[in-house]
């Protein structure tokens, strides 16, 4: 790509750069193409990535912010596989809706939670790039969906669950695999490769042409963005590399169990067994490399997830 073409990644800029109110624009076009109406950022709140160090949350990324309508919208980045992901992200959305009302409040300053989720890794089985979830009740022998009318509305003042109920996009970034033609696919073709249309009116992406620019950063900054780069391509190399090894291993193994307990469920163990191990070496391997780069050892075990007597053995 050319130097002057060049732009930061998604997950640098919302580490250290779309947090700048003179930046939000970027991020509110995200939200506007997700969401399909116009979003405004009043104020980024603090959240579990709002850290500043070179290495902080390096697998993961996320944003608090309130919009306009005082509404709270979650953004998390998350680079590699996590177990539990979808108990995760419903555990950040409950917690952030219980910060947000004070004790002695009635349920009606609950605040709605949009949470976006953008992954890098697989997660589970499914043709899309973008999946959408809410929370809806349908009739058990009719089928239709449960709404307020509108003399409720007006007597109790009450809200429909589409008003109060959150709302989970995941984005699977490397299912996107086509021509960038609606604004929805720019966003994904940036996310995924860093491109963006010379001409593009998309909302967010006109800005992140302007803001986000290799050129623009700073050489000290250029630096450190060049050394997250690497980490991640290595880290990312390294663990690909170990799960492949320990899915091959666990199928073997796999299959001589299978041959005494039933084929089907040997492999089964053998797989499940193999990618365990793939991974807790993948993790080694990356803290082996780190130590070797000088990384301190606490953004060494931040990063892998080993204590700091693991990792003074290996």
């Amino acid at each position: 790509m050319d130097e002057y073409n060049k732009y930061v990644r998604f997950d640098w800029a919302a580490k250290r750069m779309l947090r700048d109110k003179a930046n939000f624009g970027v991020f509110e076009g995200l939200m506007t193409v997700l969401i399909g109406e116009p979003m405004k950022i009043v104020e980024i709140l603090e959240s579990e990535g709002n850290q500043d160090s070179e290495m902080d949350k390096f697998n993961r990324v996320d944003i608090k912010a309130r919009n306009s309508k005082d509404e709270i919208v979650l953004v998390e980045i998350q680079q590699t596989r996590e177990l539990y992901y979808l108990q995760r992200i419903l555990y950040g959305v409950a917690k952030t809706i219980t910060e947000h009302i004070s004790r002695g409040n009635k349920f009606d300053q609950v605040k709605k939670v949009y949470s976006i989720s953008i992954l890098y890794f697989d997660l589970g089985k499914g043709a899309d790039y973008l999946y959408h979830g809410q929370t809806t009740f349908e009739g058990v022998h009719t089928h239709d969906t449960l709404q307020i009318n509108t003399r409720e509305k007006n007597a109790i003042r009450m809200k429909a669950p589409e008003e109060i109920f959150s709302e989970y996009y995941i984005i699977r970034v490397n299912e996107f695999n086509q021509v960038a033609r609606t604004p929805l696919e720019e966003w994904l073709d940036y996310l995924k490769s860093g491109h963006i249309k010379e001409n593009t009116t998309t909302p967010g992406l006109a800005e992140a042409k302007e803001k986000l620019q290799y050129l623009r950063m700073t050489t000290a900054e250029r630096a450190a963005y060049d050394r997250h780069i690497e980490n991640v391509m290595i880290q990312n190399d390294i663990l690909e590399t170990k799960v492949i090894e320990g899915i091959e291993q666990g199928r073997e193994e796999g299959f001589g169990k299978g041959f005494a307990e039933g084929k089907a469920r040997g492999q089964a163990e053998g797989r499940t067994e193999g990618r365990a191990e793939g991974r807790a070496e993948g993790r080694a391997e990356v803290a082996l490399r780190l130590k070797a780069k000088g990384m301190p050892l606490d953004v060494i075990s931040e990063v892998t997830g080993l204590s700091k007597e693991e990792i003074n053995t290996l």
